[in-house]
């Protein structure tokens, strides 16, 4: 499931992931990150992670398609998590991006909302 959190600014989107991502999740945050960058243009982004278990078949090919046609779309992505496996995802994901990315610790999750809200 992918729900969306609130924000101050049109130019951060921020959501937390949980459970496992099926296509029909994308189906709605896709038009919601779509929406801020038609309204902000480049776009910050943070994706608080909570009992995630992954991704199936579809949602995977959804998210990989969603971040090649979005490459320059992002400044910031911050990741937040507890498990070691999300810290390598947001190193791996860096090449796909022009965005900078960070992982934050799921302690740390102030500092991954002042890092991704600086200076907007």
């Amino acid at each position: 499931m992918i729900e969306q959190l609130q924000t101050d600014s049109s130019r951060i989107v921020a959501v937390t992931l949980s459970g496992k991502l099926h296509d029909d999740d994308y189906k709605r945050f896709v038009p919601l990150v779509d929406a801020a960058i038609a309204e902000a243009g480049r776009i910050r982004l943070l994706a608080r992670f909570e009992d995630f278990h992954g991704w199936d078949l579809h949602a995977a090919w959804d998210d990989f398609k969603f971040g090649v046609a979005r490459y320059n779309a992002f400044e910031r992505i911050a990741m937040v998590g507890d498990r070691s496996w999300q810290e390598w995802m947001a190193r791996f994901c860096r090449p796909f991006t022009a965005a900078e990315v960070r992982y934050f610790d799921r302690t740390e999750a102030d500092a991954a909302w002042a890092w991704v809200g600086e200076g907007v």
